[in-house]
């Protein structure tokens, strides 16, 4: 039997936004691809009335398209409400009663679905709980990092949590640190399953003509490479104030963000101009090029989930620094793979950079250690749990 998903996320790509949430887009493409599930994806935007630049990142909202097709899969985008000031608490609620009508309007012309497959226990996965008990559907829910390590820390929605992990048929993880911290939250560890991110290592691999890439972008010296949003909690402020230690390293920082200002008058302050490049958001599948550029890759940040840039960095040679929190010693097991900084202060991500390149690990070692990560196996456990949650119903 062909399973037919309800996919239920805010965390999902949109036109105006290509590298939102794509770590849900690339594990529902590869579930697709089993030909063993199909997908209506409901992607809710919230609704913002204009799309003057003058409005910043919140006018990308308005941009994003009501439908899409991305990699042949048909994706909605229905706007639901937020409200400045009370929108953490109020989020779920909004969505909960946005949504219901247009999914039964989904419904009322004629699409079936066996069960909701939402990403991230708050506000989606408790709105999807709620729908799910409405519209008389199981709900699997995945958490993916801030939603269990922070957001737990507010009183209501601690709460509104526990109820979703109450009346979800079953969770996910990526990481088996989040499932810990599920458990702790009151989610009976049997009901619990941790299902890695993969890595496509097809489009994730080592660059042939790495010396022109270099070239082309006027690397001379040993070059270490950021990816992620330019937020808080990725940390690219402390690598930042890592190269001051780092006189021999030159550093690429690939995203974007409301961080760009104080970055960029960091670097100038610490005279690093001619070391450290912020190169803005690239598309998602431009990165391999820069990976393969890089000689090793850091990531600096304060919470993941399961950090999908370490392996895409290793599928392409590059091993990596990572800071030692939640999830991140999972994927960096080995010294092929990369080193876990001890400290996650600027003298300890140098520390770990200069112990890395004492030598550097072999590329292809990195790579073949990044092959073991594809997507295979968390296809093969979804579709299993899947089935396992209706033959239960």
């Amino acid at each position: 039997m062909t399973l037919r998903l309800l996919t239920f996320s805010t965390l999902y790509p949109n036109a105006a936004r290509p590298n939102h949430g794509v770590f849900v887009e690339n594990r529902l493409r590869h579930l697709l691809a089993s030909q063993e599930a199909v997908s209506t994806v409901v992607a809710p935007v919230p609704w913002f009335p204009s799309t003057h630049p003058r409005a910043g990142e919140r006018a990308r909202y308005a941009q994003a398209p009501a439908q899409e097709t991305r990699h042949g899969i048909e994706v909605l985008h229905p706007r639901f409400p937020v409200v400045p000031k009370i929108g953490m608490t109020a989020a779920p609620f909004l969505l909960y009663w946005s949504m219901l009508p247009f999914i039964r309007r989904l419904q009322n012309e004629g699409r079936q679905f066996d069960l909701i497959d939402a990403h991230y226990m708050y506000p989606d996965g408790v709105a999807a709980v709620w729908l799910g008990k409405k519209l008389g559907l199981p709900v699997v829910v995945t958490s993916r990092g801030t939603d269990v390590s922070l957001i737990p820390q507010y009183p209501l929605p601690r709460r509104l949590i526990q109820g979703a992990i109450r009346g979800a048929a079953a969770l996910v993880t990526v990481s088996a640190a989040l499932k810990t911290a599920l458990v702790a939250l009151g989610a009976p560890d049997q009901k619990v399953t941790v299902l890695r991110n993969g890595v496509d290592t097809s489009l994730f691999r080592p660059a042939a003509d790495r010396d022109s890439i270099r070239a082309s972008l006027g690397l001379k010296r040993k070059t270490l490479v950021s990816v992620g949003l330019l937020i808080d909690r990725k940390g690219h402020h402390r690598t930042i104030e890592a190269m001051s230690h780092l006189p021999e390293h030159e550093l690429l920082i690939a995203g974007e963000g409301p961080e760009r200002a104080r970055l960029t008058a960091l670097i100038e302050k610490l005279g690093l101009t001619d070391r450290v490049r912020l190169l803005g958001a690239r598309p998602h599948d431009t990165l391999p090029a820069l990976y393969s550029a890089a000689d090793a890759s850091v990531l600096a940040s304060s919470r993941e989930g399961w950090a999908n840039v370490l392996l895409e960095s290793m599928a392409c040679g590059t091993p990596v620094v990572a800071s030692n929190i939640w999830g991140n010693p999972e994927v960096v097991q080995t010294r092929d793979a990369g080193l876990i900084a001890p400290e996650n202060t600027p003298e300890g991500i140098a520390a770990t950079v200069r112990a890395l390149f004492s030598p550097l690990p072999d590329r292809a070692a990195t790579r073949r250690y990044a092959e073991q990560f594809g997507w295979e196996e968390t296809t093969s456990g979804q579709l299993a749990l899947f089935r396992r949650v209706l033959n239960r119903c």
